[in-house]
């Protein structure tokens, strides 16, 4: 009966840990750079010893980060999304090439443009996946919201 007991609770409690994993916080700001322009920052920052793939890491590999954005007539897209921050390169052999990742910190930079002075926001998900030297979790995806004010 113990056995069962203690099965039990590890069976319950084992998602919950899992859940609790998350090594990445993500931040969203603005920043106006001209008349109706704006940059979008969405930020993420890395516990420790973790690291996330930057949108240009070859197929084949890990999920690279993808940013998506929700149609909005009000808007422009201007551009492609930029990444900020210390990208490092190295062969992994797990997947047989070159990967692009980022630890600490990265800023993933977008300009967009309204069309008229009117508040809305800029929606949509990021979609990335996160390593150690030892393990990956699965691939994520977090929606946002961004407020853009005139």
């Amino acid at each position: 009966m113990q056995k069962f007991l203690m099965l039990s609770f590890f069976i319950l409690l084992g998602p919950c840990i899992f859940a609790q994993q998350n090594p990445v916080k993500w931040n969203y700001s603005t920043k106006k750079i001209g008349d109706k322009t704006y940059e979008i920052h969405i930020t993420a920052a890395l516990q420790d010893g973790w690291h996330t793939y930057s949108a240009s890491t070859p197929e084949g590999g890990p999920l690279p980060t993808a940013i998506s954005f929700t149609k909005n007539p009000l808007l422009v897209i201007v551009g492609k999304t930029m990444e900020e921050g210390k990208m490092q390169q190295k062969y992994e052999e797990v997947f047989g090439i070159d990967v692009k990742y980022f630890s600490n910190k990265v800023d993933f930079v977008q300009v967009v443009k309204l069309k008229h002075n009117v508040k809305t926001s800029l929606n949509g998900t990021v979609e990335y996946m996160v390593c150690t030297d030892k393990e990956c979790l699965p691939p994520a995806k977090v929606p946002f919201a961004i407020a853009l004010d005139p």
